[in-house]
């Protein structure tokens, strides 16, 4: 069957952003999965004239999210081969996959053997595929991205950050470049939009340790050094939130949310002052830890002239 060729690759403002944040902080190379969706999106004209026909529409991959795996703990091993036990839907949490990721420092910007050989391997691997939405036919999209994050050779005053998308043709086989889109609010990006479904993966949580408390203690009655110790988090937590309870993060979450953010903006402006005060106190101390260690130089070199040791 021959490869479904992508028309681009889509991905949003903060998406991208969040990424190279994630990258950049990282101490050494880094890499992982990409999640996102395929789509068919009928290209805006913004004319008078009758709408194109379907045989127009463009084959887009969009990128939602993202997955780092550490150097130690990847999803292939040194001859890049695939580890599919890693990639279930349970370990995914039933993200659709579109591709990967690899970040290196001052390396050309090109895919490696190694880097062809994961892809290759990622895009045959069996039940990855995904289904195309807003296709008229039934057909599957497997994770052939590679999205590749590199420095400049030398060093430079700005830190600065290159980027490159491919899509891996298994019938070539080889690479073939995309151009990537930033998704921002336009006509150009009305299609996205139009086919954009909203989802959130911010769980439900219980937000106060006093009821996971309760359920201990009606569980197993073994649990009272636990019990106190919680007890002893979740005041010490109160102390530090200033009347702000814990367990009113949970109105955070959900459409009424709006009615309790000055309330958590006031907290923060807070702590900020704390910390601000906490910095000072350092900065203070440290000042005089280091005029007591000149003193204390100053008088060891006059004991040791005393006694002429030098």
């Amino acid at each position: 069957m021959d490869d479904l060729v992508l028309h681009k690759l889509a991905i949003s403002g903060p998406a991208l952003s969040s990424m190279i944040q994630r990258l950049s902080s990282s101490p050494a190379d880094v890499d992982g999965l990409l999640f996102g969706h395929v789509t068919y999106i009928a290209p805006s004209t913004l004319s008078d004239e009758s709408a194109q026909s379907s045989s127009d529409s463009q084959l887009v991959a969009t990128i939602s999210g993202f997955l780092c795996f550490p150097s130690l703990l990847s999803f292939y091993d040194s001859l890049g081969r695939v580890d599919s036990s890693r990639l279930s839907p349970t370990h995914l949490n039933h993200k659709p996959l579109i591709g990967w990721f690899s970040s290196r420092r001052k390396t050309p910007l090109r895919p490696s053997m190694r880097e062809f050989s994961v892809t290759r391997s990622l895009s045959s691997t069996p039940n990855l595929s995904l289904p195309i939405q807003n296709a008229d036919f039934n057909s599957l999209f497997a994770p052939s991205i590679f999205l590749l994050f590199t420095t400049p050779l030398h060093d430079q005053c700005i830190q600065t950050n290159q980027y490159r998308a491919f899509q891996f043709r298994s019938s070539k086989p080889s690479f073939n470049p995309l151009s990537i889109d930033i998704v921002n609010i336009g006509p150009a990006f009305r299609g996205h939009y139009g086919s954009f479904s909203p989802n959130s993966t911010l769980p439900f949580l219980n937000c106060d340790l006093r009821n996971l408390t309760a359920m201990n203690e009606d569980r197993n009655e073994e649990n009272v050094t636990g019990t106190k110790e919680t007890e002893k988090d979740q005041a010490l937590l109160d102390t530090c939130a200033e009347g702000m309870q814990v367990g009113r993060l949970s109105l955070l979450i959900g459409p009424g949310a709006t009615n309790y953010t000055a309330g958590l903006e006031d907290l923060y402006e807070k702590m900020l002052s704390k910390i601000e005060s906490l910095a000072r106190l350092v900065e203070t101390s440290s000042a005089k830890v280091l005029e007591q260690e000149n003193l204390n130089r100053k008088l060891r070199y006059k004991v040791a002239r005393s006694t002429g040791v030098e």
